[in-house]
């Protein structure tokens, strides 16, 4: 008879988990509390338009054809990836804005065109991040997080001055001018944490960006969870919907299952890959292994205000990711990490996903999802959103020379409150525990309870850490760990 695995939370990390799980030979269920699988990584559709509510970014190809691989599949089994050209664009100013295209050698020529000189020293930094990224993402990361010996190795011990470095003194070590500066810094705000605050061996983050490229899976993100839920059901993974958690079930010290929507669900083992803090209290306060003290003291990666917006016509200037940085870094950074409050004047992010697919908007018209990251836990209401939105929408139409308040057919929001409400999300923070140097590794929340026996945790507040691709990867720690301590070959 096969042991059977209760997941909590159809996400990428507990949908890879159950593949991984089902493949090694156990009986998976899967729960999730809303209507559709994926958690934060959903769907928008309304009027013709459709919109990722959740990851906009397809980076590191190589470890989703790493997962498929695990399978014998590959992502073109299931979805079609383009390579976008440009990745994307970063404004500064009115119409002053640095295209980043599709190559490694294209990117040095805009750099040596913005600062002279700064191709050599753009080269070498690259090369050093592609030294980081083999060492990290090849090997590192599918460490369980268990020993701090893991990160010692070989290579490890080479570069063990980046861990006591950050990329902030990196970058400007070698770089003067700002704007080159804040586009190297970008890629890191995917860790969840300030440039001054991430150590320097995480500069493989941008080797992900110009080293390997920005792709879009046709139809959106949410192909990449479709894909993964129907490789679930081929392994034989059953997956329930609208199946909210109640209570984990653990008697004489050991998980036994679940309640959900009033019902038990016994099970061998269960696997939660739902917010963890949140996942702690379905348990009995003596088997939490984490105080509310200790969540507190963390640094959580920032939580977000987004905005799903159909326009009526199609825009100009703008490309498929755009970034806009036209006001001080800095201060909207002490607003989220230093001193949480809303920014006085926010950085934002723009997705505009029918630049490329047609599929994601009615013809001549344009889907446009914008994005403020901000300090988790602060205050959520429609007065402030509305107010940011025109704080935004109005700087927008003066970067880019065009007007387009009055071509908004909607405009749909999602911000802290629904990230709790949705996702049961610690603060509503939307990315997980940020990745320092104190919240790395094995420093970072267990993959397997201390508390209770056969009770395991998956996601981004646990290893690796937060993002898409280290979401795969920790479905595919967990799985192992479940296999190794419950005498199944790895």
């Amino acid at each position: 008879m096969k042991p059977t695995v209760n997941i909590i939370g159809s996400g990428f990390s507990s949908l890879a988990a159950a593949c991984y799980l089902a493949k090694d030979g156990f009986e998976v269920t899967i729960f999730e509390k809303n209507k559709t699988i994926g958690g934060r990584a959903r769907q928008l559709k309304k009027e013709g338009f459709t919109f990722d509510i959740g990851p906009t970014w397809y980076w590191m190809p190589d470890v989703f054809e790493r997962f498929f691989l695990d399978f014998d599949k590959a992502p073109a089994d299931y979805y079609t990836l383009e390579k976008l050209n440009p990745a994307y664009s970063v404004y500064f100013g009115k119409d002053d804005f640095i295209t980043i295209e599709d190559t490694l050698d294209k990117i040095i020529k805009a750099f040596e065109k913005e600062e002279p000189g700064s191709s050599v020293k753009l080269k070498k930094f690259i090369d050093e991040a592609k030294s980081n990224y083999d060492i990290a993402i090849k090997d590192l990361v599918y460490n369980p997080g268990v020993s701090p010996l893991e990160l010692i190795t070989p290579a490890t011990i080479k570069k063990i001055n980046q861990f006591f470095s950050t990329i902030k003194k990196d970058v400007r070590k070698e770089f003067k001018n700002e704007r080159l500066v804040m586009i190297l810094e970008f890629p890191v705000l995917f860790l969840g944490a300030k440039p001054s605050d991430t150590p320097s061996f995480y500069s493989f983050m941008n080797y992900a960006d110009f080293g390997l490229g920005t792709f879009h899976p046709k139809k959106g993100m949410y192909q990449v969870i479709l894909a993964m839920g129907k490789l679930a059901k081929e392994l034989g993974v059953m997956i329930k919907t609208e199946a909210n958690i109640e209570k984990i079930i653990v008697e004489n010290g050991e998980a036994k299952g679940l309640i959900s929507n009033g019902e038990s669900h016994l099970s061998d083992i269960v696997l939660s890959g739902a917010d963890y803090h949140h996942t702690e209290t379905l348990l009995d306060e003596p088997f939490r292994q984490y105080s509310e003290t200790y969540w507190s003291k963390k640094t959580f990666a920032p939580s977000s205000l987004l905005f799903y917006v159909g326009f009526n016509k199609k825009l100009k200037q703008v490309n498929h990711h755009t970034l806009f940085f036209d006001v001080d870094f800095e201060a909207h950074a002490e607003a989220i990490y230093d001193n949480p409050k809303w920014p006085k004047n926010p950085l934002f992010y723009a997705s505009f996903p029918s630049k490329t697919d047609s599929s994601t908007a009615p013809e001549g018209k344009e889907a446009g999802i914008f994005l403020i990251p901000l300090a988790p836990g602060i205050e959520d209401t429609p007065k402030i959103r509305k107010a940011y939105f025109e704080k935004i929408i109005t700087r927008f139409e003066n970067l880019t020379s065009q007007t387009v308040k009055q071509d908004i057919l909607f405009k749909e929001s999602f911000c802290i409150n629904d990230f709790i409400e949705d996702y049961n999300s610690y603060k509503g923070n939307a990315y997980g525990m940020a990745n320092t140097l104190m919240q790395t590794a094995f420093l970072r929340p267990k993959l397997k309870s201390k508390t209770v026996k056969n009770l395991y945790f998956t996601g981004q507040l646990t290893v690796p850490g937060p993002g898409v691709p280290p979401s795969l990867i920790s479905g595919k720690l967990a799985a192992n760990l479940v296999s190794k301590y419950n005498n199944v070959l790895v």
